[in-house]
């Protein structure tokens, strides 16, 4: 049996940071090693504004990079956005749907109901016309609402 050691591997979001660690230790490096070169102060600052010039074109490749990834990042988000929204719209529509037709049916129960009260109502008052007066307490009750 071997022993095996598993390195974790690197992310893409550990990358750019990888990438500006590296960018800077060089440049550093680079600084150090012109600084302790037996050259001339000509030389030397020559050396120096040549070793800034490539760190800076370096830099700026290393920004267009990432600025290239998080473009790709951000399209990718807006997209899976946009699929997010879309079912999301196409569930509340199915879902408004729905609760318009439960309010259809039950706006048709409430309405059959109102008609059923008014057909029984209809029905009592062409009764009582036909039997005559009611008793003496239920036409007093009416004839006070009247008044009021």
């Amino acid at each position: 049996m071997q022993n095996q050691i598993e390195l974790p591997q690197p992310t893409e979001a550990d990358v750019p940071t990888k990438l500006t660690y590296l960018l800077i230790g060089g440049g550093i490096g680079a600084v150090l090693a012109l600084l302790f070169a037996p050259k001339s102060g000509h030389e030397l600052r020559g050396d120096i504004a040549d070793v800034t010039r490539k760190g800076v074109d370096k830099g700026r490749e290393a920004a267009t990079q990432v600025g290239a990834k998080a473009g790709e990042y951000i399209d990718a988000t807006k997209e899976r956005a946009a699929d997010l929204y879309s079912v999301a719209a196409d569930k509340a529509g199915d879902l408004a749907d729905a609760a318009r037709d439960v309010a259809a049916r039950k706006g048709d129960q409430v309405s059959a109901a109102i008609e059923a009260g008014r057909q029984a109502y209809t029905e009592e008052k062409r009764k009582t016309e036909l039997t005559g007066p009611a008793p003496h307490g239920a036409s007093a009750y009416y004839e006070r609402e009247r008044n009021d």
